[in-house]
């Protein structure tokens, strides 16, 4: 019997120690899970070996980040069961709609990026530092993937990728390279939560866009299903069937999936509703029921 694996890959930022970082993902994915299917929920609560947490955001950082602070808010999320009617008009609020539209200018035209919003300008900052590869920061990162995929894939056992906002650029990246550098055959399944991949500035340095063909990209993507909240200004182009489209007439990959109506993300802190969070997406039962389905189907 073949052993199931799901691995996260977080987005930017620092974060807490790796197993305690890994503890409070896997706590609100489980509740998420619960959300979505009681049945394979209680199946997969004691499966916390077979989740495994890529922590790259120290190799970047040289920090983590203080918890304690969150921990309160992280209780109230699972504690949630749904948005409010703030929540919902906060995610669809002028300034979230004028976020969007800069940030979607200066994905076209990158000289404004230092004339973003902080927030905004940080997340682009950031990705720049990613692909320009610093002191060779992105290969380490992606290193740290390869070590855990690769065995997994060689063996043939099933693996759900998740990839948040920047993990799912390191996680496309990786997958690349395993298969068109390494020559790497098997399949994973890919789910991308706010990701960025279909900005026009990440297309274009993502690995294999100087390549034509198939090796153009990945080849170790069997489904992928793409999925983002309504206010989450990261995920600007959510048409991922439609930016990705080659892979499905190259016939890489079965099928290429985008669900980002009506999907709200109702984490809040003391800055208020972040429709970008990783664990406001872990929790919701619309991931939650993808999460159920893969591991009931493989």
């Amino acid at each position: 019997m073949t052993t199931k694996h799901i691995i996260y890959i977080p987005g930017k930022n620092p974060k807490p120690q790796a197993e305690q970082h890994r503890e409070l993902l896997w706590k609100t994915m489980l509740e998420g899970v619960r959300r979505a299917d009681r049945t394979t929920a209680s199946k997969l609560q004691n499966r916390y070996a077979q989740f495994h947490l890529i922590s790259w955001n120290h190799l970047f950082y040289h920090a983590y980040k203080d918890i304690t602070p969150d921990l309160p808010w992280i209780d109230a999320l699972i504690n949630k069961h749904g948005p409010t009617e703030q929540d919902i008009r906060e995610a669809s609020s002028w300034r979230n709609r004028l976020g969007r539209m800069l940030f979607t200018l200066a994905d076209h035209a990158p000289f404004l990026i230092p004339l973003l919003p902080k927030e905004f300008e940080s997340a682009a900052t950031e990705m720049k530092r990613y692909f320009d590869n610093i002191d060779n920061i992105a290969c380490d990162i992606r290193k740290l993937l390869k070590q855990k995929v690769r065995p997994l894939i060689e063996k043939n056992e099933p693996v759900l990728l998740i990839g948040h906002s920047l993990g799912s650029i390191i996680a496309y990246d990786t997958l690349w390279e395993l298969s068109c550098q390494e020559g790497l055959h098997g399949k994973v399944d890919f789910l991308t939560i706010g990701s960025p991949l279909g900005m026009h500035y990440v297309q274009r340095r993502l690995m294999g866009m100087k390549e034509n063909g198939k090796k153009s990209y990945p080849k170790l993507i069997r489904h992928w299903i793409n999925l983002s909240s309504e206010g989450d200004i990261i995920a600007i182009e959510r048409n991922f069937n439609n930016s990705f489209n080659g892979m499905i007439k190259q016939g890489l990959v079965k099928s290429i999936e985008d669900h980002s109506h009506g999907i709200f993300n109702y984490y809040r802190s003391d800055d208020g509703l972040n429709c970008h969070r990783s664990y406001g997406y872990m929790v919701n039962p619309a991931v939650g029921n993808i999460i159920a389905d893969w591991w009931k189907n493989n």
